[in-house]
């Protein structure tokens, strides 16, 4: 297959989300909050009209405490919940438990993560159940303390509302914390068709981290909890960890202008559908198997030999070959194009019709 002269000079990248820009209207947001002076480490103007906003958009109050990556949201969550001699139960294709370079177990202390399994990355109620009575009470043993989940899943598949109150449920019965991980909460949001209430504290949620970056910020991630009781902690447990932000009102404007007319679930919406779009295109090549439970903005491919080898040389980017061979993951983003993805399914069949991948 040969590139055509009109292919941009720099391949499409379909590795990850945080690989895109900055959203327009962030950016402005940005420069719009750098004149003049502002109070620091949160007590500003745009960090108080973002806990309002919070509140409105969660249809309750809720703690808000801003921090510039996912594992700084996700390990105060998880150290807030649960002592040094606690578990997080998590599935084993989490990205606490594989990702995460050790983060939960160092902020708790020392607690330990103990894999829950369940099909397409999501834990299944009943081995739940049996995992958080598993030592409970047994001074030998970690006790359990919390429950974590991801919101979309690894795998780019979806907790339903109702599974996740069935989860909720188990925590409630067994006295466990739920955290969901949202980095893509957005995503999970604007699939299922639900509000963002219905998606975590009324089925159970204690905690949310809910992500930004991914989807349009330039670093931004907010540690929400529905218990005001934790407030304090993770007020201390960010200072501590080194996540309070002296300049914290360009946090704000980030998240600020993300939630703005809904800029969080339009920039999602798109990033569903370009993966949707690609999933569509090829599943019609030659070879290709488009594996089950893309329902976000991630896509599982198994690709016919040599063909992920062909697409990386011709300039296209992605992961292939970390989960099983010839198997690749593609994650579009809310500033991937229509004609992005569609070069990558016409190299895709390119490269079908010419497996020895002539003309690279």
């Amino acid at each position: 297959m040969t590139i055509s002269p009109a292919s941009p000079t720099r391949m499409p990248a379909f590795g990850s989300d945080n690989m895109a820009g900055v959203s327009p209207q962030i950016l402005e947001a940005l420069a719009a909050c750098n004149g003049g002076t502002a109070r620091s480490y949160g007590a500003d103007e745009v960090s108080a009209r973002l806990e309002r906003r919070f509140a409105e958009l969660f249809e309750r109050e809720v703690t808000v405490l801003l921090v510039s990556t996912g594992t700084a949201a996700n390990t105060l969550c998880l150290a807030a919940a649960t002592p040094p001699w606690g578990a997080v139960l998590c599935h084993p294709l989490s990205h606490i438990e594989n990702d995460e370079c050790g983060a939960p177990e160092f902020f708790t202390g020392g607690a330990k993560l103990v894999p829950v399994d369940g099909p397409l990355a999501k834990i299944d109620p009943e081995a739940l159940l049996a995992k958080a009575r598993d030592g409970k009470g047994d001074v030998h043993a970690v006790q359990p303390a919390c429950v974590s989940i991801t919101q979309a899943t690894e795998l780019g598949t979806l907790y339903t509302p109702d599974e996740v109150a069935a989860l909720g449920a188990v925590c409630r019965e067994t006295g466990l914390a739920l955290h969901m991980d949202g980095s893509r909460f957005a995503n999970a949001v604007a699939a299922l068709g639900v509000s963002p209430a219905e998606m975590s504290w009324k089925v159970g949620v204690d905690l949310l981290s809910f992500g930004a970056t991914k989807n349009g910020a330039m670093g931004v991630e907010a540690v929400l909890s529905f218990d005001p009781k934790r407030a304090r902690e993770l007020a201390l447990r960010r200072k501590r960890g080194g996540h309070l932000t002296s300049k914290m009102r360009f946090l704000a404007a980030q998240m600020e202008a993300y939630l703005a007319d809904d800029l969080w679930l339009a920039n999602a919406r798109h990033a569903n559908a370009m993966a949707d779009r690609l999933g569509r295109g090829l599943a019609e090549v030659a070879g290709v198997e488009v594996q089950e439970g893309a329902e976000a903005n991630i896509l599982f491919c198994k690709l016919p030999d040599g063909m992920a080898t062909a697409l990386l040389t011709a300039g296209f980017y992605f992961y292939a070959d970390r989960w099983a061979p010839n198997v690749v993951r593609l994650v579009t983003s809310f500033a991937t194009t229509a004609a992005e993805v569609d070069l990558f399914i016409a190299a895709a069949r390119g490269f079908a019709l010419s497996p020895a991948g002539v003309g690279i």
